[in-house]
Parts: C-alpha cells; structure tokens; sequence
C-alpha cells in the first residue's frame, strides 16, 4: 500500500510539474464533491532563496497553509495545498519564498489561469466564463484584474506617434468615459471616467513623458477640454479635429433644418418630408431603386431641407484637396454659400467649423481621423451589452483593457 501511495504521488508531481524540494505528500479524492486535492511539502534539509536578493537563506518558518486551484484532472476540479517556507535573509528580514506554479498573490496556478484567460477571451460574458471554469463572479474578476494590470506593465508603448482622444456613454444620463487610443495600432491605451478638461489630462498623464514627446498627431473633437489637455500635454503634437465628427454636426444640422420644414409643412396638410429621414442621412450610394428614384425627385424640389444637404455633401470635397492654399480657398467659397444659406442650424455649424479651421485643415498634413476608436467603440458597446451594463467604472475599465488593450495578459 506505501508502494502504491508513493507512486501515485510520483504521478502526480510528473503532472504538475513539481521538482524537488518540493513533494508530493498526500493525495486526496473527494468522489462525491468529484475534488482533488494534493498536498505539497518543502523537503527538510534544503535552503531557501531570499526572493527580494535571490541570496541563499536558512528557513525562518512556514507561511501558513494556501491552497490554489489547478487544471482538472478528468471531470475532478483540482486544488494545491502546501505550507510555503518562508526565508531569513540578513539584508531583508523574514519572507515568504516564491512558488514555481502560482505567481505571488495568486490563488490561481499560473497553467489555471492561462487556461482561464483563454476562456475569458472567447466567452461573450464573465458570467458564461464562471460557469465553465466553475468559478464565482469575484474571482473570475479578480483574473481579469490580475491579467490587465500585468498586461499593462508589460505594454510597449516605443513608437507611438498617432492617438485619439474620445468620449462614450457609461451609465444613462450625462455620464461618460473617455478613451485614449493608438490609431496605428488599432487598441485602447488608458480610460477613465468622465469627459471634462481634467478627465483628458488624466489620460495624457497615464502615458510616460518620452512617450508624450513623441506624439506626432492627435484626432479629437471640438470639445475645448479635450483640445486644452492635448495642447498642455503635447504641445509639439498637430491637432486633427476629427472629420467624421465634423461631418456629424452637418448631418445634424442637416436633420435639424428638416424636422422644421416637416412640421412646417404638415401644419399645410403637405407630408412631402414624411419618413424621409434616412434620404437626407444615408449614403446616397447604398440606396435601394426605389429611395433613389424618391431622393433624387426631392433634392431637386427646392426644399429647405434640400438646399442643406446639398450643403453639407459639398464640404466633403474639403478633404481631397493635397494643397492646404487650395482647401482655404474652396473653404472661403462654401462658407460664403453656407453663411447666406438662411438656415439657422447651417449657419451655426458653418461658424464653429471655422473657429477650427486651423485644425481640421491639419487633416491635409496627417490624414488621421478617430476611425479606429469607434471601431474599438462598437466593441465596447458589445461588452457593455454583453455584461448588462456597468455599475463600478474600475471592472467597466478593466474589461476595456482585457478586450481592446492588445495586452500580453498571460502569465508567465
């Protein structure tokens, strides 16, 4: 029967990958709770290395018992339990010694927890990871903390030259995040909460200064906060207002000047503009036969709504130009037109893009726009979706991270 036990515990130790001084002691099987559980011991007679110096130690005493979950064996969910020795290094006092198989703090194997952050990766909630690594909320949570933060200190960020700066949605009401990204390399760098001027610098800040010396450009909106933080942190930096935000305000300028003339008209019993929203806001381009044959008789109708269209599509044309002397002038012709248009909504667009001019025409010299982060944005959006909203903005950043850092979240 010793025979036996001594083999089974050689099995074992060949499984997990445990060399002396460490042993297997014990072995114990749970049928009915379908566990295991396996009891390691620091042989007698070995030193220790001090894991603040690496310096060999004597044993000072054991830390008390820890127990670590491991990879299942079978169908039996599998746990360590070992007493670590701790060491009694002259320089640095009394301290608890590393473990091969778990990194400090963990109550995880580093094979668990490798296998854990697979999972995490492919599951589209924590809630469906938990369930099939059988594991509560808090310590799937906890994973996912520990892989982002030794994610993040491992994150290269040599190189970086363009970013983006945005905001999103974090819970109903006027509450936000704002997202810092690296348009080149298509992740999320920092996210903290909430969209004001000190909100901004909070991101800048999360960058090292030798990075933030080497920001070549920035897209952003016309938000002052964020174009105020941006010119304080990397004043060497050209702005890019973003145009596709640029062409947001159109579009709602667009959409202002026809819900007017819609209601205009139907006080005239006219329902010329009804269910016509999607016309004046859709690529003209993905129309099908029939709305093409519906807005092409409307945009010639002489409305109000018409003429703002038209409007907003000839900016467009502002982003081909190669030469910025070329773009000014075109930009002088379609302000005079926009600014005699008589279309309140037009005309306030037409005078806030000119206050930025200066900014959106850097787009010529860095043709940079926040494309990548509304990419990243939609994939928020399914996180958010997928977790049934947020109420801590701390595990709201963390899954942000894990998901759209690009992080080298496995352990070693």
């Amino acid at each position: 029967m010793k025979e036996l036990h001594n083999e089974l515990h050689r099995h074992y130790a060949l499984l997990l990958g445990v060399q002396s001084p460490w042993g297997v002691t014990g072995v114990k099987l749970d049928l009915e709770g379908q566990r295991v559980e396996i009891a390691l011991e620091w042989s007698r007679g070995h030193e220790v290395s001090c894991p603040e110096c690496g310096k060999c130690c004597a044993i000072a005493d054991h830390a008390p018992e820890r127990t670590w979950r491991h990879l299942d064996t079978m169908q039996f969910e599998t746990r360590i339990r070992a007493r670590t020795p701790r060491s009694r290094c002259p320089e640095h006092g009394v301290k608890t010694v590393a473990v091969a198989w778990a990194e400090a703090g963990s109550r995880f194997t580093l094979l668990f927890e490798r296998f854990a952050i697979d999972v995490l990766l492919a599951c589209r909630s924590l809630s469906q990871a938990g369930d099939l690594l059988r594991l509560d909320w808090d310590a799937v949570q906890r994973i996912m903390d520990r892989a982002v933060q030794r994610g993040l200190q491992r994150r290269e960020l040599e190189g970086l030259a363009h970013v983006g700066i945005d905001e999103k949605s974090f819970r109903s009401g006027q509450s936000y995040i704002s997202l810092l990204s690296d348009l080149d390399g298509s992740r999320v760098l920092e996210v903290v909460e909430g969209c004001d001027q000190q909100t901004a610098e909070a991101l800048w800040l999360s960058l090292p200064e030798e990075q933030r010396r080497g920001i070549v450009a920035v897209a952003l909106d016309m938000a002052p906060a964020f174009i105020a933080a941006s010119r304080a942190a990397v004043p060497q930096a050209a702005l890019v207002h973003d145009k596709f935000h640029v062409a947001k305000h159109l579009n709602e300028a667009v959409d202002t000047v026809r819900r007017q003339e819609h209601k205009d008209l139907l006080a005239q019993g006219d329902e010329t503009l009804k269910n016509t929203r999607q016309l004046w806001l859709f690529n003209p381009l993905n129309f099908t036969e029939a709305q093409a044959a519906d807005f092409e008789h409307l945009k010639w109708s002489g409305l109000k709504v018409a003429r703002a269209w038209a409007i907003k599509e000839l900016f467009s044309k502002l982003w081909t130009y190669g030469y910025e002397g070329s773009a000014r002038k075109f930009f002088k012709s379609w302000y005079g037109w926009a600014a005699r248009s008589k279309l309140k909504p037009v005309i306030k667009v037409a005078k806030m893009i000119k206050r930025h001019l200066e900014n959106i025409l850097t787009y010529l010299r860095h043709p940079i726009t926040n494309a990548v982060t509304e990419g990243l944005n939609s994939k928020i959006q399914s996180i958010k979706s997928n977790a049934r909203g947020f109420r801590s903005f701390q595990n709201y950043r963390t899954r942000i991270l894990f998901f759209c850092g690009k992080l080298n979240l496995q352990p070693l």
